[in-house]
């Protein structure tokens, strides 16, 4: 990576493909750049099937390092076959993700979109930093985490302290309601709930800079 590549982290997008095509526009990602996404592309919002549209696009133009989510898990789950909690994904956003896409079950979504979640990663690390979607143990290097931890866990459930690695964490899943960054210093969680009427916010870990876009796909200044 060149010394002027970004390291660009993206929040909880939840089908909501104006924001992440304003924050984008905003940013200018350029061959170099590293774009991290946190996860939860699904879910909720209106468009799913558009924001995995763009992803597959944005790969095409930087380094998209995208990280799996709790809701994409299901959704991949569904699709292969454990249909045992159907109505339950379908109540908590899993209807205007088939809409999105036109289609009854998960298992009928693209093989293009399904392969795509199919690759992203539980976690990702640099130099200074580390990205997953959820949550970590203080103590235990990242490759022996559970999905639990990694995906599903609140930071309201529990807030982890320092990694053992000395590097800060990047983290959504636990939405920020007030659609402001929580900064613990060792610790940053970008979900500043899109879904609920926040922005969806995207943060250069070096630099500090911030862009946050509407669900409308409007800049905040």
């Amino acid at each position: 990576m060149s010394e002027s590549a970004r390291i660009i982290a993206i929040g909880d997008i939840h089908g909501y493909s104006q924001p992440l095509a304003a924050l984008l526009n905003a940013i200018r990602p350029q061959p170099g750049d590293v774009i991290v996404t946190l996860g939860d592309y699904v879910d909720r919002g209106p468009d799913s099937k558009g924001v995995l549209e763009m992803l597959l696009a944005l790969e095409q133009h930087c380094r998209l390092v995208p990280i799996l989510g709790n809701h994409d898990e299901a959704m991949l789950d569904l699709a292969h076959g454990r249909t045992e909690f159907f109505e339950d994904w379908l109540s908590y956003g899993g209807t205007t993700t088939l809409a999105s896409y036109g289609c009854a079950r998960p298992s009928q979504i693209p093989p293009a979109h399904l392969a795509f979640l199919e690759r992203c990663r539980d976690y990702h690390e640099t130099e200074r930093h580390f990205f997953v979607h959820a949550n970590y143990w203080p103590h235990l290097p990242l490759a022996e985490h559970r999905a639990l931890e990694l995906r599903w866990e609140s930071l309201r459930q529990r807030t982890p302290g320092p990694h053992m690695s000395g590097k800060i964490a990047v983290v959504g899943h636990t939405a920020q309601k007030d659609g402001e960054i929580l900064d613990l210093g060792y610790l940053k969680c970008i979900d500043t709930w899109c879904y609920g009427g926040g922005p969806l916010t995207a943060l250069d870990v070096q630099e500090g800079t911030v862009w946050q876009a509407d669900q409308e796909g409007r800049l905040r200044e």
